[in-house]
């Protein structure tokens, strides 16, 4: 009827320090990217396809975030480690969502920028509107389809013997360790889609970018490859801040599973990414700044004077 969420066993001793720790990243990690995502509705210069992808982005960073660490800030507060049986499916099915929906919009955000460096002239025409929403909304419907198979299979799966999971979230590898009969067919569904979504995402953005640096190197000026290269750096970080630890985690033998670890490098991807793409689009980027500086001289005219 319910599990167990094991946490961090080594540092229950610190569960106080952790609520504080955890507490501050949620709430720099919604207040940021909701900053940016208001910006970019409120701003009529950020209406363009590279920032719509961002706008999708931050939302994404925000549902993340909201759906595993709430969980760990009741653990670290009230030692609350209970999950319920349906609650922990649930946990699980809307962060693979999460994951899957930023792996399809990461790579339609290559995309953008591939044609934007590589074909600067026919940008306009070839990413209108109806484009760039359609690539939008095919991600997240990618991403809301992809675990659908790998969430019936394990629920279906008889769960009679332990009921701890050694992971600070429902996971799918950790869950099918508790799972009372042969999961050879879920580790087959679970590995075969998180190699075909990250490989496949991840190859696409690696020949994007091959595309982008000969198109850079071109450039005659060493200020405008500068230029051009800052347009993309961003979205490079970012994209290899969140597949790395992924492709680490998924696309491996599941007898490599090691609770510490993947606890670890999963907080790449479900903690300190997150929260870091605010700062990498704001702090690197001269417009989001602009409109911010903007919104705020709005809001408290004094402070701009």
């Amino acid at each position: 009827m319910e599990f167990i969420i094991f946490g961090f066993p080594s540092l229950q001793s610190f569960s106080t320090i952790l609520f504080c720790v955890f507490l501050f990243i949620y709430l720099f990690t919604v207040t940021g990217n909701c900053t940016i995502f208001l910006l970019i509705i409120l701003d009529q210069k950020l209406h363009t396809p590279m920032y719509f992808f961002v706008s999708n982005l931050s939302f994404l960073d925000m549902s993340s975030t909201t759906v595993t660490i709430p969980k760990m800030l009741s653990k670290f507060s009230m030692h609350n480690d209970v999950i319920s049986f349906l609650g922990c499916f649930l946990q699980m099915y809307f962060f693979v969502v999460c994951q899957a929906s930023a792996c399809f919009l990461l790579t339609v955000m290559a995309y953008d920028r591939y044609v934007a460096i590589c074909s600067p002239l026919h940008y306009h025409n070839i990413m209108v509107r109806q484009l760039y929403i359609s690539l939008a909304l095919t991600s997240w419907i990618l991403g809301f389809a992809s675990p659908i198979a790998m969430i019936i299979l394990a629920i279906r799966l008889p769960f009679c013997g332990p009921n701890i999971i050694h992971h600070y979230y429902c996971d799918h590898p950790p869950l099918l360790q508790l799972a009372c009969a042969d999961t050879s067919l879920n580790v087959v569904v679970g590995s075969s889609l998180s190699a075909v979504i990250l490989l496949l995402c991840f190859s696409l953005i690696v020949m994007s970018y091959v595309q982008i640096i000969r198109s850079v190197l071109n450039i005659a000026s060493s200020k405008g490859r500068r230029k051009t290269f800052s347009t993309c750096a961003s979205h490079f970080v970012v994209v290899n801040m969140f597949y790395l630890p992924l492709i680490f985690m998924y696309v491996r033998p599941t007898a490599s599973y090691s609770a510490d670890i993947d606890s670890l490098v999963a907080m790449f991807y479900t903690v300190l990414t997150p929260m870091l793409n605010p700062i990498v689009y704001s702090l690197r980027n001269k417009d989001i700044k602009d409109a911010f500086r903007k919104k705020v001289c709005c809001i408290v005219p004094n402070v701009c004077k």
